[in-house]
């Protein structure tokens, strides 16, 4: 997978829920945030759209980084740094080929939930989770994040180190940014992957990643390794291709400074009460607890905080008591699929056995998926009556969520949930407001 300052400079994400709650992502690392939640496809670039000779292809592409010196000059780096980034490279058309493709459908999220939090991985997370226990507890007092939370989010970046990719770095994002001027990101990102070079810190053969230019354990682009990078002993430029301490560090700066709220757990899983009228998805723990709601493990809700019901097969499946520390966690991957799993992943390492099943309720059949196209036949409904203003683009995220529990409330009270189905999607397109 991957990530890093992702989103903040990526993506904007859906506009923030009423009530001035935090819903948004805040910046995010690597691949997934740019895959799940980034950006739209935009018209073939002139790099992808022509074919050029190789010898062609090889002049205009040598030229392209010749003219990044000048600005990387400006940032400090040095020539001697600037041509040991750069020999022998050939244009790669495959990550920007990547970065345009844009599926029909998303994944399910019981699919999404079942490989990335399932039993291989929580075993293994288990093992580490024991391994690393004097760290995480260092880490735990002085970050305030969780040490479930932090191993989980070690292997939803790479399995555990397993899965950093093996791609160039200096490739993949010179690649990126010749085929696709019209995303400044990757020719920011290939400078500060230079700057990393530059500290003489990092060895040039380790800067390798996935496709997109994050790399390492945690899935770092290079601007998120110089924000938030730091090592177990607490100096910058860490190693998170060989030291896992290092790895969960980093990963503890970046959430604490994104906002984590120290002893708050990030939501749990809950029973709602039969024939429970939902007005609003955004209460407090204490509101939802008054009306019935339990968690299905038995333990206590927690006493306070904001609280969003997350719904992600409507009433009949599992249901979510979100808190204000799962909107940090989707400040990594502003992706629900992600976050959820993440969050899930972390819950089960805490247990003394494993469990068989990561969550306690069954998973509905919902019928037929909805695809991007239709979701965005959704937004453009609910935008034309003023109940959703977020961008149009066929992912469905906390705001999308409110504006389709709004229109249910308008149809029928008491079953709105905020989940979206090919039956609203028909209902919709009978009233010819399609984009």
């Amino acid at each position: 997978m991957s990530r890093f300052p992702r989103n903040r400079r990526i993506h904007q994400p859906e506009p923030a829920m009423t009530g001035g709650r935090r819903r948004q992502t805040l910046h995010r690392l690597g691949l997934t945030g740019w895959l799940l939640c980034g950006l739209a496809p935009a018209a073939p670039s002139p790099a992808l759209a022509q074919t050029p000779s190789g010898t062609e292809e090889r002049q205009s592409f040598g030229a392209f980084l010749e003219r990044l010196w000048p600005e990387a000059q400006k940032a400090g780096i040095r020539r001697a740094t600037f041509d040991t980034a750069f020999p022998g490279l050939v244009f790669d058309p495959a990550p920007p080929r990547a970065a345009m493709a844009q599926p029909e459908f998303d994944r399910p999220l019981r699919l999404y939930l079942a490989q990335a939090a399932g039993r291989a991985r929580r075993t293994h997370g288990r093992a580490l989770h024991e391994h690393y226990s004097k760290e995480l507890d260092r880490l735990e007092q002085g970050y305030g994040v969780p040490g479930e939370i932090l191993i989980a989010a070690w292997g939803m970046e790479s399995d555990y180190g397993r899965l950093r990719g093996t791609s160039d770095l200096f490739r993949s994002l010179a690649s990126l940014a010749y085929a696709l001027p019209e995303r400044p990101l990757y020719a920011q990102e290939l400078i500060a992957a230079l700057k990393i070079l530059e500290s003489g810190k990092v060895r040039r053969a380790d800067m390798q990643g996935s496709w997109a230019g994050a790399m390492g354990d945690p899935q770092f682009l290079p601007s998120a390794y110089l924000a938030y990078g730091i090592g177990f002993d607490g100096q910058p430029y860490p190693d998170l291709w060989h030291k896992p301490a290092d790895t969960l560090t980093s990963i503890a700066n970046f959430l604490a400074r994104s906002g984590w709220q120290r002893d708050l757990p990030w939501g749990v899983e809950v029973r709602l009460p039969q024939g429970l009228a939902i007005n609003t998805l955004h209460r407090d723990f204490a509101d939802w607890k008054r009306d019935g709601v339990t968690a299905t493990s038995g333990d206590s809700m927690p006493e306070r905080g904001a609280a969003t019901l997350f719904l992600p097969a409507g009433r009949q499946g599992p249901a979510f008591l979100l808190s204000d520390n799962y909107w940090i966690i989707k400040a990594y991957n502003n992706s629900d699929a992600y976050a959820l799993s993440l969050a899930l992943l972390a819950d089960s390492l805490k247990r003394q056995r494993a469990a068989k099943d990561i969550i306690e309720a069954q998973w509905p059949e919902t019928g037929p998926e909805l695809s991007r196209k239709e979701k965005a036949a959704i937004q453009h409904h609910l935008q034309s009556l003023g109940l959703y203003q977020g961008t149009i683009d066929g992912r469905f995220g906390q705001a999308s969520r409110d504006a389709i529990h709004a229109y249910q409330k308008r149809l029928d009270p008491k079953s709105a949930d905020g989940f979206a189905t090919q039956a609203l999607y028909r209902q919709m397109v009978g009233a010819k407001v399609e984009p």
